[in-house]
């Protein structure tokens, strides 16, 4: 009877996630109807085809899980499709209010499009990658493509809303930064397992604070240097501040060491105050935070010429508690930026404050999972991978919704899953798709120790840098 327990423990966290599915799709139809309703009084045109769309990547989603990572967390992929689900309702829902005011086009097929591009990708890295260690082997290739991605739009980038972030191939753009945020996790994750020890055990004292040495003080520096070369030549600060913010909480998580923490944040301020005095476009930024209704003064201050953050908070207070309602407001007057990060004005307008509120709870417990594999997982790659991938998913919606409330300057990221972007849509499935990986191979591993070695045949795996490790089969 003991044998028939693994299969009893994967059968019940895929029909738990099968049960959490139907909720998704039932809450996404629901917000599609409602917003049709309340703009043209009758169903939308393509509820059909919505409905459709929703139940076959849910459906595929669910079956490539339950065949290659049959012992996966059943959190991460509802979690992920209702974000999903729900930034296709606002997205078609902005569609028609953008189409009728500023006569555009509509962006909800192509939200679609890479939304089963997404899931695809998902699933096909769960299904080759059989073993997440396998990554520790290339991690310092993989850091060279990101660093070459990283500055790529420095140099071939198309200067797009003030920041240069996008690289425009045969007519697509493509966002790099959305794809480094995943690979500087796994090089972090691999360099910290092999030097962990001489970053930890080493260093002075200083008021109470053992301070890493100079030599060991090296990779912050240059990450450090990094992020100022990005903000400054790609004007591009969210990028920035998730790239050296993964480092410093990837370093903390190896070292606990709190002086990893403390001199990251004076880096990050000195570098913030430093490229916030100097360059134009983040000095701009920087006076739309501190005084965002200036703009409408006769006397605007110099290089305050966007008045998006005045209208976030116009937005925002139109919304109130309960909101006006899905589809009755009007989220279309802040123009192109209602499809990017302002797409969350658009769920404080309608939604409300507790609209907001679930929206950020969702993104919580989605990080909270992450977390919980980082604590589960045996392999040290393996829990480091997952606190980075974690910390990066928490930082980028932290730089969003902090800009787009008033609690930081703009970053002009995509809120991730919400908004529209193929770039960020398919980064954020590859790292579900990690995610995924990671809670499998714990759990397997959990359940292995639990059955006794009797009952469990267990082959050796050597990955560089880290020793052997085991896999279960």
């Amino acid at each position: 009877m003991r044998g028939l327990r693994p299969l009893t423990v994967a059968g019940a966290r895929r029909r738990t996630e099968a049960l959490l599915l139907l909720l998704v799709i039932g809450i996404a139809v629901f917000g599609h109807v409602s917003a049709g309703l309340a703009m043209n009084g009758e169903l939308p045109q393509h509820l059909t085809s919505f409905v459709i769309s929703m139940t076959l990547l849910s459906l595929v989603g669910h079956l490539g899980i339950r065949r290659f990572a049959a012992y996966a967390d059943p959190l991460i992929f509802p979690l992920a499709m209702l974000l999903t689900g729900l930034g296709l309702v606002l997205i078609h829902r902005l569609d028609q209010g953008y189409i009728e005011r500023w006569n555009s086009t509509a962006n909800a097929p192509d939200q679609l499009m890479w939304t089963v591009v997404g899931v695809a990708a998902c699933i096909l890295v769960v299904a080759l990658l059989r073993d997440h260690r396998l990554l520790q082997r290339f991690i310092y290739i993989t850091m060279t493509v990101a660093l070459v991605l990283l500055i790529a739009p420095a140099f071939f980038g198309a200067d797009t809303y003030g920041a240069k972030r996008w690289i425009i191939l045969f007519g697509f753009s493509l966002q790099p930064g959305e794809f480094v945020k995943i690979m500087i996790a796994i090089f972090f994750a691999g360099y910290l397992v092999i030097h962990r020890d001489s970053l930890a055990l080493t260093g002075r004292k200083f008021l109470g604070m053992r301070l890493p040495p100079m030599r060991q003080l090296g990779p912050i520096i240059t990450v450090w240097i990094i992020s100022l070369l990005v903000l400054v030549f790609e004007r591009d600060l969210g990028t920035s501040l998730i790239f050296f913010g993964v480092f410093v909480v990837m370093l903390y998580v190896a070292t606990e060491r709190t002086s990893w923490i403390v001199c990251g944040l004076l880096m990050a301020a000195v570098g913030a105050f430093v490229v916030g005095s100097t360059e134009p476009h983040v000095k701009g930024r920087v006076a739309a935070w501190l005084n965002p209704l200036a703009v409408y003064s006769p006397n605007p201050p110099k290089g305050l010429d966007s008045e998006q953050s005045a209208q976030a908070l116009f937005s925002f207070g139109t919304g109130g508690v309960s909101g006006t309602g899905l589809g009755m407001g009007h989220p279309e007057l802040i123009k192109f930026a209602g499809r990017s990060d302002f797409i969350l004005t658009t769920v404080g307008e309608e939604l409300g404050l507790a609209g907001v509120m679930a929206v950020l709870i969702i993104y919580a417990l989605l990080v909270q999972r992450g977390l919980r594999m980082a604590l589960a997982a045996r392999d040290p790659f393996g829990k480091l991978l997952a606190v980075g991938l974690a910390a990066a998913l928490a930082l980028q919606i932290f730089v969003v919704a902090g800009g787009v409330t008033g609690l930081i300057p703009l970053t002009g990221k995509a809120l991730p899953f919400l908004a529209k972007g193929g770039s960020s849509l398919l980064a954020n499935w590859i790292m579900i798709a990690l995610l995924l990986r990671i809670s499998d191979s714990a759990e397997r591993q959990r359940e292995a120790d639990a059955m006794g070695p009797a009952e469990t045949t267990i082959t050796p795996v050597v990955t560089a840098g880290a020793g052997t490790g085991t896999v279960v089969r």
